[in-house]
């Protein structure tokens, strides 16, 4: 619909030039005036002013201009219709935009909230799109929220504001992702949010070290600073830098592109009998090997043993070549 708006716009304007330049050459060569006053009377006949002409005319140039003034009405006046009926249209869409986003975002259930869609909310945003799990995005800047609002549900406002937050679904959400560029800002978001529900597991990004206790204080269950990763990143490889780049091969951009993947032992046992990770049997069955085991009150176990016994609510996390990751998800029926 835009699109036909669009090629009805450039029609009106391309009718208007055209009109401009009929009513200039008609003055300059038919009423023989100079190319500023043909500009002039062309102006002033157009719109309808009501000026005087600038030197009387004779019978073809008075003739000249009714035809003018008949022409340019009806293509000023389709000009304007048009212009009216794109402004209307684009509002009544904007609504019609919103309230289809806001029914969406209240069907949501356990989802994530990116509070902040700067550098480290896109690159967030980004990650979750690729591993296909909905999240809703709060930012109070209306141009970038018009520029990426095709692909990403938005919410316009300040995540400081509790009516922001509940708008975004908060109560029903899983995760929140505060990522706003100030420490003071993500703290007063995470304070918020933790009011708002208690067992919601909070992200919130930190630009200072001694922030980070306060993060945590608030009521953050992890905090990350990116400025600290990319400087130990670029550090270690100086220092390792082919164990680096082979831990930057290991993927994780999307479902079909991942070479780790976090699987919950109910995925397994729900559909084999496993009390020990030698039950499960994956390097045989998939290709993929367990590098790692996350018992149910979150200690993690680095390459564990085959005899190491599965308890409920634990995960492990499991290494493998993108068909072989697929291979083990289809096997298992994990989503």
């Amino acid at each position: 619909m835009i699109q036909l708006f669009r090629s009805k716009i450039y029609l009106a304007l391309a009718l208007m030039l055209m009109a401009l330049t009929f009513g200039v050459l008609g003055y300059r060569f038919i009423a023989d005036y100079s190319w500023v006053d043909a500009f002039y009377m062309t102006i002033i006949t157009v719109t309808t002013v009501g000026f005087s002409e600038v030197r009387p005319m004779g019978p073809e140039g008075k003739i000249f201009t009714i035809v003018l003034i008949v022409t340019s009405v009806f293509i000023f006046g389709f000009a304007i219709s048009v212009i009216t009926e794109y402004l209307i249209s684009r509002n009544s869409l904007q609504l019609l935009k919103k309230k289809k986003m806001k029914n969406i975002i209240e069907n949501l259930n356990q989802h994530v909230v990116v509070c902040g869609f700067g550098r480290n909310g896109m690159q967030a945003a980004e990650k979750l799109k690729a591993y296909k799990k909905p999240f809703v995005v709060i930012e109070k800047d209306k141009e970038v929220i018009e520029r990426f609002s095709e692909d990403i549900l938005f919410i316009e406002g300040d995540a400081n504001d509790d009516d922001v937050l509940l708008e975004a679904g908060i109560e029903r959400a899983q995760y929140l992702i505060a990522t706003l560029p100030d420490d003071a800002a993500n703290l007063f978001v995470v304070l918020s949010a933790r009011q708002l529900k208690k067992d919601l597991f909070i992200i919130s990004r930190a630009s200072l070290v001694n922030s980070q206790k306060k993060l945590f204080l608030a009521g953050a269950d992890k905090v990350i600073m990116p400025d600290k990763i990319g400087g130990d990143h670029m550090a270690s490889l100086v220092v390792m830098p082919d164990l680096i780049t082979f831990m930057d091969k290991l993927s994780m951009e999307g479902e079909n592109t991942t070479n780790l993947e976090e699987v919950a032992i109910e995925d397994f046992s729900n559909q084999i009998e496993c009390n020990s990770l030698r039950d499960l049997d994956l390097r045989r069955k998939t290709g993929c090997t367990i590098i790692g085991y996350i018992s149910p009150d979150g200690k993690y176990t680095i390459n564990p043993e085959a005899d190491l016994q599965l308890q409920p609510k634990s995960k492990v996390i499991v290494l493998g070549r993108p068909e072989q990751i697929k291979k083990l998800n289809k096997m298992f029926h994990i989503e």
